[in-house]
């Protein structure tokens, strides 16, 4: 994962949080321990600012996919049109949260919004899933999402809408720890921070280099 990200996540600072200015894989947690992971996705206003008060971020179809040393090809480990999450501290200290500002849609997805000091991170309605680590070669986790109206009654001020959205994952030690300060899980990765658009796209991470990408591409469109 070489691209930078778009544009900077508010609140985070990159001089702490190396996540917080390009892609990262996590080696430091590269470990047969855990016997558990889920994909999992963040919601940002721009480091510059967000001036839309009318526009929400409409979030659908978060998924994981493993790379299998046995057999070479890609495997669904998660798929969920429907997302929980909560709104954290913009840099996660303490692990500070809140509830959400969600909206449920029609079509079984959620929209959010987020600022004033907290993103929104979200996962997996579903929950985590079993994994042997032993047979991952790689880890892909991928979700879609768009701007959409808050209020239909006012303005729509979607072009003014700033808002940064990417994807990333976290091994477990079992399928119900607690999060214990990293004790009982260790990060993935965290993928590309792109700017939300009114057009659906795809937003996603992947543990694999670009020339590894070309040999074994994972089963959705990459953009």
């Amino acid at each position: 994962m070489t691209p930078p990200h778009e544009g900077l996540p508010h609140g985070v600072s990159t001089k702490n949080y190396e996540w917080a200015s390009a892609p990262v894989v996590d080696t430091e947690f590269d470990t047969q321990d855990f016997k558990a992971m889920t994909a999992w996705g963040q919601l940002y206003e721009d480091s510059k600012g967000n001036s839309a008060t009318n526009s929400r971020v409409q979030i659908k179809n978060i998924k994981a996919y493993m790379l299998s040393k046995r057999d070479g090809k890609w495997h669904l480990l998660q798929s969920s049109k429907k997302i929980e999450g909560a709104a954290y501290r913009e840099d996660f200290a303490g692990d500070i949260s809140k509830p959400a500002d969600i909206r449920y849609e029609k079509d079984g997805s959620v929209s959010v919004k987020a600022g004033q000091g907290y993103n929104f991170h979200f996962w997996p309605a579903t929950g985590r899933v079993p994994i042997n680590r032993q047979d991952i070669v790689a880890i892909f986790t991928t979700v879609q999402a768009r701007l959409v109206i808050d209020n239909s009654q006012q303005v729509d001020d979607r072009f003014k809408a700033r808002y940064l959205l990417g994807m990333g994952g976290d091994y477990w030690l079992s399928l119900n720890a607690k999060w214990d300060n990293w004790t009982t899980n260790g990060g993935i990765g965290v993928g590309k921070l792109k700017y939300v658009t009114n057009e659906w796209q795809t937003f996603n991470m992947i543990t694999l280099s670009p020339a590894k990408i070309r040999q074994n591409p994972p089963p959705i469109v990459m953009d």
